[in-house]
């Protein structure tokens, strides 16, 4: 439709100017600030997804059907310790979880990838690596701390 084609025109325009993927000097700023801020060291942003409720596509099925009773699809945002998004990932159908939605994302894909930082913070000899913070709906990797579970 001609709405979605717009909105993917600005999208692609826009993204490149306001919502680049941080560089390894960023990465580091950003975590120094949720130390500051949240005394969380070595953390590079928190994750999450939010359903946008949608009218689902013609012929598109239970594909945007999600656990919730409704059509919608995937907002998937990283935010900074100043709660500014600095990734965010629209569009992948409702039915899917926000782990899923990560996993598959540009962002996911490319994190493992672009984390290549030194891992040892100033004061330790221990190694820590760079991670987000998530819900349960994440999987626990070397690049993603989640609480436990409650079980």
């Amino acid at each position: 439709s001609l709405i979605e084609e717009t909105c993917f025109a600005i999208w692609k325009c826009l993204k490149p100017l306001y919502l680049q993927a941080p560089d390894t000097n960023a990465w580091k700023t950003i975590a120094e600030k949720f130390n500051t801020v949240c005394h969380f060291p070595h953390s590079i942003g928190a994750i999450d997804g939010k359903h946008v409720i949608i009218e689902a596509p013609k012929q598109s099925g239970s594909t945007y059907y999600n656990y919730k009773g409704s059509h919608s699809i995937n907002l998937f945002g990283v935010v900074d310790a100043d709660l500014c998004f600095i990734l965010v990932d629209i569009g992948s159908p409702g039915r899917q979880s926000d782990g899923v939605v990560f996993r598959s994302s540009e962002i996911g894909r490319a994190l493992d990838n672009s984390l290549n930082m030194e891992p040892l913070p100033s004061n330790s000899s221990n190694i820590t690596p760079y991670v987000f913070v998530g819900d349960e709906a994440f999987a626990l990797t070397t690049t993603m701390m989640r609480p436990f579970p409650h079980k």
